[in-house]
C-alpha cells in the first residue's frame, strides 16, 4: 500500500476516525491491526517474519532483563548474540545471500573455474532493514541497560510494525515512540492542520518533484551508453533532488499522519543541500539511519577517542556498512566508501583550510559559504553516480564521459536538444525545476522548523504557500503509474 496512492488515503481516513472513536483501551489494537493489513496489502505471506522478528526480540530483551537482574553478565551476552544472529541472520538471507553468491559465481567463473550453485532469487520483504534496525536497536538498548524491556507484548509488537513509519522509517528509538502507545489522545483541530500541511509538502515533494524527475532519471541512467556530457550532469542533479524529494517525502507523510493522531516522530531530514561540509550533511541527511551507525557501530569501535588512525577506520567501516545497508550491491559498498573518504579527507584537511580562510578574511563570508554548500552537493551528487548506476560498469562509463562535449554545453542547440531528448517535455522541466525551487527557498526563508516558523508569519504568507503548494499537487502531480519509494527497496 503506497502512501501516494488513493487507496492508502481512503485507509488512513478510516484508521484515524476510528481511532479517536473507540476507547483508549482498545486503540493499540486498532493501530495493530491497521499496520498489518497494511503491511499484508504489500505481500500477505511475508507478514510472517515481522511477527517472527517481533517475537524474537521480545523474548530476547525478556530473557536478557531477567540475566541482568541475577547479575549473569555472560548469560546476559549469550541472549543478545543469539537475538542478532537472528535479527542480522535473516537480513543476511533475504537481501544479501544472493548478492553473496553471484560474487562468488563471478569470482570462480573470472578463474575459469566451475561454481555448482546455480542464480536463485529471493523475494526481498519491504522494510526489513528499517524494521530489524530498530527492533536490534531496542534489544541492544535493554542490554545496555539504558531501557527496561516492554511487557505489553501487543504494544511493543505495535512498535516494530506502527504502520507510518513501517517500511521506509524513521527508524525509532523505543524511547520516544513507545511511551505515546500508553498515552491518550484526542482530537486535536490544530494538530490536525499541522498535520495536513506536513503530509502535503511530503506530497508535493514525491509526487511533483521526485516521480517527475524521475522520469529523466531513468531515461539517462537506464541507457547510459545512448547519452553523454551535460545529459549525465543534469540526470545526476536531478536524481539528487529525486532521491531526497522521495524519501524526505515519504518521511513527512509518515510524520503528518501519526501526528494527525497524536504521535510524533522524530525528524529524518533537516534541510541537507544547505550543508557547508559533509559531516554536515550527514547530520541532515535520513538522520534516524546515520544516529543509529553512530551508536551501534561507530561509539562501540571507538568513534573519535582513539588515535587518529583507528579514527578514521571507523569512518571508513561504519560508511562502507552503510552502503551495504542500502543495497545488496558492490555499487552501494563504494557509495558508502567514498562517503567515508570525504569525511576522512574532510578532517584531515580542516586545519588548512581553517587557516586559509582566516588569512584571506573570508571564514564567515556568505560568498564563501555558498561555495561550501556548492562543492558539498557537487560531491553528494558525484557519489550518487554509484547509488543510481544499474551496474558498476555502467557508473564507470558515465563517470568517462560526463565531461565530453563539455565545449558545446553554452550552444543554444545543444542546450536545446539535451533538454528535449530526457524524456520530459519543455512543460515538465519548468514544472519540476519550479517546484525544486521552490522547495529550496521554503527551506531558506523558513527554517529547520518550516511549518511552525510559517505561523508566525502574516496569515496571507501561510494561506497563499499552502494554496501554492496544494495546486502544484492537485496539477502538476504524477499519478498515473504511480511509483514506489525509492527507499522501499532498502
Amino acid at each position: 500500500m503506497l502512501f501516494n496512492s488513493f487507496q492508502f488515503l481512503v485507509f488512513f481516513i478510516v484508521v484515524s476516525i476510528t481511532y479517536f472513536l473507540i476507547p483508549h483501551r482498545l486503540r493499540w489494537i486498532l493501530l495493530l491491526a491497521s499496520s498489518y493489513i497494511f503491511y499484508m496489502a504489500w505481500s500477505p505471506v511475508l507478514i510472517i517474519l515481522l511477527v517472527f522478528s517481533t517475537f524474537i526480540n521480545y523474548v530476547a530483551a525478556i530473557r536478557i532483563y531477567g540475566a541482568e537482574r541475577k547479575n549473569n553478565q555472560s548469560l546476559k551476552k549469550r541472549y543478545l548474540m543469539i537475538c542478532l544472529f537472528i535479527n542480522f541472520g535473516l537480513l543476511f538471507i533475504f537481501k544479501y545471500l544472493m548478492f553473496i553468491n553471484e560474487t562468488i559465481m563471478g569470482i570462480f567463473l573470472s578463474m575459469g573455474i566451475g561454481y555448482p550453485i546455480p542464480e536463485f532469487n529471493i523475494v526481498l520483504p519491504m522494510g526489513i532493514s528499517f524494521y530489524t534496525f530498530q527492533a536490534s536497536a531496542y534489544t541492544i538498548d535493554v542490554y545496555r541497560g539504558k531501557i527496561k524491556p516492554l511487557k505489553h507484548y501487543g504494544k511493543f509488537s505495535l512498535f516494530i510494525s506502527f504502520f507510518p513509519q513501517l517500511v521506509a522509517g524513521p527508524i525509532e528509538r523505543s524511547q520516544n515512540l513507545i511511551p505515546q502507545f500508553f498515552k491518550r489522545h484526542y482530537p486535536d483541530f490544530e494538530r490536525t492542520i499541522m498535520g495536513l500541511k506536513i503530509m502535503l509538502w511530503g506530497y508535493f515533494k514525491k509526487v511533483v518533484i521526485a516521480d517527475r524527475a524521475a522520469i529523466a532519471v531513468n531515461t539517462i541512467f537506464n541507457s547510459c551508453e545512448s547519452y553523454s556530457g551535460l545529459y549525465y550532469v543534469i540526470a545526476l542533479i536531478l536524481f539528487t533532488f529525486q532521491i531526497y524529494c522521495d524519501f524526505s517525502g515519504y518521511s513527512d507523510i509518515a510524520i503528518g499522519s501519526a501526528k494527525i493522531m497524536g504521535f510524533n516522530l522524530m525528524r529524518n531530514f533537516d534541510r541537507p543541500f544547505f550543508s557547508t561540509r559533509i559531516k554536515e550533511f550527514w547530520r541532515n541527511w535520513h538522520i534516524s539511519l546515520s544516529t543509529w551507525f553512530t551508536d551501534y557501530v561507530y561509539i562501540p569501535l571507538g568513534g573519535n577517542r582513539v588515535s587518529k588512525i583507528k579514527h578514521y577506520r571507523n569512518l571508513i567501516v561504519t560508511f562502507l556498512l552503510s552502503g551495504l545497508w542500502h543495497g545488496s550491491a558492490w555499487t552501494f559498498v563504494i557509495w558508502g566508501g567514498l562517503h567515508g573518504l570525504y569525511l576522512v579527507v574532510g578532517e584531515i584537511t580542516l586545519p588548512f583550510r581553517t587557516r586559509v580562510k582566516e588569512f584571506l578574511h573570508i571564514q564567515n563570508s556568505v560568498v564563501m559559504k555558498f561555495f561550501e554548500i556548492i562543492i558539498t552537493f557537487a560531491l553528494v551528487a558525484y557519489a550518487f553516480i554509484f547509488f543510481r548506476a544499474n551496474s558498476f560498469q555502467d557508473a564507470i562509463y558515465i563517470i568517462n564521459h560526463i565531461l565530453w562535449d563539455f565545449r558545446m554545453w553554452l550552444e543554444p542547440q545543444y542546450l536545446y536538444e539535451v533538454f528535449t531528448n530526457m524524456g520530459l517535455n519543455i512543460y515538465e522541466l519548468i514544472v519540476v525545476s519550479s517546484a525544486i525551487i521552490i522547495m529550496l527557498f521554503a527551506e531558506a526563508v523558513f527554517g529547520r522548523d518550516m511549518h511552525i516558523n510559517i505561523l508566525k508569519k502574516p496569515a496571507v504568507v501561510e494561506v497563499l504557500f499552502y494554496s501554492l503548494i496544494a495546486v502544484f499537487v492537485l496539477t502538476a502531480g504524477v499519478y498515473y503509474n504511480a511509483g514506489e519509494f525509492i527507499y522501499f527497496q532498502f
